[in-house]
């Protein structure tokens, strides 16, 4: 889509029918001589993009620019052929001089807002766009190009009017609803990040992505009932997708409910073996029910799989000091203990050596 905008925007030629010169004055013969010139350039300068000769093809456009500095195709076909060189600055430059000298094409204002985005200038990227709107309200894309760069120039309450604008647009575009939905939850907006994914939903029952979303937002509010509730229709749409039962598993377990928590990271394993997440919480449930070989079973592997996340070898310890095997408990600890330190994480560190000190009798 972006680069059927940008050839829009890029050269468009006519070439030009000469009227009879039998009766035309020296001046005017010029003017079409230089004319047909340009044209010839033009065609040119085409061939050279479609052969991907971009160096020749901005040899004769410049070449075009000496003879006509007025024509805003020519700059905006320099722009166009900087952009598929990824060149910004200097396509930015080309679309500025166009937009100067056609400032009502929506399409140079796009493509300059696009150019500016690239170049990290955000904000002049989103004058830039909402030029581009104001010109042509119902393109999509210029909204789609605001968004992007509202977001990351961090005018979160802009951006969040922009995606209602897309989804008032089209009424089907999923990312506008997670997009906004996900600035909505990092400025703690539950409410209008609960009610826009539920009106997604509504359009969109069968997107999982939609429902795991809203479940992430009850649960950030602090609705775990609202929040399983909402994960365990998620399961029903997407039965194959391991996240849900994992997420499933850590409300359970929140709750208390270990014996169905385990079963939910069971099923997340099975569908992902290698799992981290899904192995640390069946070990920690083997562990609080004391089952301490199923516990050293798991956070083993987790430790194979994760091996300078200290909390595997924190918790093997504490398994195998269940099963008394002290020495074994305190070389899994003491591991444990230079990765809390390494990570500067002190109070951790601190507990797992009173736990050592216990184990030694001190």
């Amino acid at each position: 889509m972006l680069s059927n905008l940008l050839k829009i925007a890029s050269i468009s030629l006519t070439i030009l029918v000469l009227p009879s010169l039998v009766s035309a004055q020296p001046s005017f013969l010029v003017a079409q001589v230089n004319q047909l010139e340009l044209n010839n350039l033009l065609l040119a300068g085409n061939k050279y993009v479609e052969s991907q000769n971009y160096d020749k093809a901005l040899e004769t456009y410049a070449k075009a620019a000496d003879i006509d500095d007025k024509n805003s195709q020519i700059f905006s076909g320099i722009g166009y052929v900087q952009t598929l060189k990824k060149n910004y600055a200097e396509a930015a430059k080309a679309y500025q001089k166009a937009v100067e000298l056609s400032p009502e094409d929506p399409k140079l204002q796009y493509a300059l807002g696009f150019c500016l985005g690239n170049l990290g200038e955000n904000l002049a990227a989103a004058k830039a766009y909402e030029k581009a709107i104001a010109l042509e309200p119902d393109n999509l894309q210029n909204h789609l190009g605001l968004g992007v760069v509202l977001v990351r120039a961090k005018e979160y309450d802009r951006a969040v009017k922009t995606y209602e604008k897309i989804i008032a647009l089209a009424p089907d575009n999923q990312e506008a609803y997670k997009i906004a939905s996900q600035i909505l939850l990092k400025q703690q907006k539950y409410p209008e990040a609960i009610a826009l994914l539920q009106v997604a939903i509504q359009q969109q029952p069968g997107e999982s992505d939609l429902r795991l979303r809203l479940a992430d937002a009850l649960l950030d509010q602090g609705n775990l009932t609202a929040g399983l509730e909402a994960l365990e229709l998620a399961q029903k749409v997407a039965p194959q997708n391991q996240l849900i039962y994992l997420q499933i598993g850590n409300v359970l377990y929140q709750q208390g409910e270990l014996d169905r928590a385990l079963n939910e990271y069971q099923w997340a394993t099975r569908l992902k073996p290698d799992d981290p997440a899904a192995i640390e919480g069946s070990g920690l449930i083997h562990l609080a029910q004391k089952n301490y070989y199923r516990a050293i079973v798991d956070f083993r592997r987790l430790t194979e799989l994760a091996p300078t996340n200290p909390v595997g070898y924190h918790n093997l310890g504490l398994a195998l000091k269940g099963r008394n095997r002290d020495e074994e408990a305190i070389a899994a600890l003491e591991k444990a203990l230079t990765l809390y330190k390494s990570n500067g994480n002190q109070t951790q560190a601190e507990q797992v050596t009173a736990l050592i000190g216990k184990i030694h009798g001190e």
